[in-house]
């Protein structure tokens, strides 16, 4: 069975050139940027992404690409974001053979499931995929709600390895899975790693942040795991402002990019709709968050 990810898997935006197409040579300039950052895997084609601007040949372009940079040992995740189980089958199937060790799993999201239903589209994903599935509980994308009990039930497939949990506040819902008695399931935080140590504390066991700056939160996570942990705070609440504008609605994917531009990783911030370019109000917030958080430029 391929590798259950844990750690630092950040999300790694999709780069595109001034014009809208897929920039092969930013993403590579950007995963080679993950890998000298100490990342424990990279994720592609999660909301970070603009996984669902992408068509079904840039997927197997950029996953081709990435696996090409990150090597055999780096742990691959692959989102899928079909909207129902066929749609959902044919992406997990796609990024199996594409080489990703994992793909992480929207529910059905435009009719929505009911509860059963969930339970349902999950066990055949993981069925048919060909390819370990991770949950991705994410509400405030999906309108979907996940139970705490349907997470633990569903773990005894052995194919569904781990979840990512990003339903708000995500400490608790992390906590409610952790204390259910499954041991062998993988927790990872999402929500751009705005409440991670808190979600470390209750058992988790990785993050998947954005990944424009995975140096500085590997700092962190690295501090709190040799028990410094009023260091690892510190570092953490100097980046939690950029963090927050990171998740702003609509702006988003152009911080991500604006703030990877800068660093010397990609070439530009161009965004797919119906992702937002930088409107000047955030772009004035930025300039004041970086003020304050120098982030090297890329080595």
């Amino acid at each position: 069975m391929s590798r259950t990810p844990t750690g630092l898997v950040p999300i790694l935006a999709t780069p595109f050139t001034s014009g809208g197409e897929v920039d092969r040579a930013s993403l590579r300039s950007l995963v080679e940027f993950q890998l000298s950052c100490g990342v424990d895997g990279v994720a592609v084609f999660g909301m970070a992404s603009e996984g669902f601007a992408l068509t079904a040949a840039e997927r197997a372009v950029i996953l081709r690409d990435v696996r090409a940079v990150a090597g055999p040992d780096v742990p691959i995740v692959a989102g899928v974001n079909g909207t129902g189980t066929a749609p959902a089958l044919e992406q997990a199937r796609a990024a199996a053979e594409g080489g990703a060790d994992q793909v992480m799993v929207l529910p059905p999201f435009l009719a929505k499931p009911a509860p059963g239903q969930v339970a349902e589209f999950f066990t055949d994903v993981a069925a048919g995929a060909g390819v370990p599935v991770m949950i991705q509980d994410a509400p405030g994308v999906t309108g979907v709600t996940i139970a705490p009990e349907t997470i633990t039930d569903l773990a005894a497939h052995p194919m569904i390895t781990s979840v990512k949990i990003e339903a708000p506040p995500t400490p608790v819902k992390i906590a409610a899975v952790t204390g259910g008695g499954v041991d062998h399931l993988a927790v990872l935080g999402g929500q751009n790693a705005q409440a991670v140590l808190e979600e470390y504390g209750n058992g988790a066991v990785g993050t998947m942040p954005a990944c424009e700056f995975a140096d500085v939160l590997r700092n962190v996570l690295d501090e709190h795991a040799a028990g410094r942990y009023a260091e690892a705070r510190a570092g953490f609440a100097r980046l939690m402002p950029l963090i927050q504008l990171g998740t702003r609605p609509g702006q988003a994917w152009a911080v991500h990019k604006e703030v990877l531009v800068r660093r010397g990783v990609i070439a530009s911030g161009t965004v797919r709709l119906p992702a937002r370019p930088l409107d000047p109000v955030t772009a004035r917030a930025l300039d004041d968050v970086l003020a304050d958080l120098p982030l090297a430029p890329r080595r």
